[in-house]
């Protein structure tokens, strides 16, 4: 499933640590993020589809993996 999500990146340190978008309502973990979203308070504006075919360790939310994004502010 595609979806667009705006938000801010945080990290979550469950096991060795997750890099994850935390949207109005839901916390997506992301799923191998490109450096550039590794950012600690990165606002931005993705799409991507959510990955039903992983479990992750940290467990945090919808596993969302990133085709496009946009910086909207640092």
């Amino acid at each position: 499933m595609t979806i667009e999500a705006e938000g801010t990146i945080t990290y979550q340190s469950f096991g060795l640590g997750v890099w994850a978008l935390t949207a109005n309502d839901t916390t997506y973990e992301l799923f191998e993020p490109p450096a550039e979203l590794q950012q600690e308070g990165l606002a931005i504006k993705v799409t991507g589809n959510i990955r039903d075919d992983i479990m992750t360790v940290a467990m945090i939310g919808p596993v969302l993996e990133v085709q496009n994004f946009e910086i909207l502010s640092s």
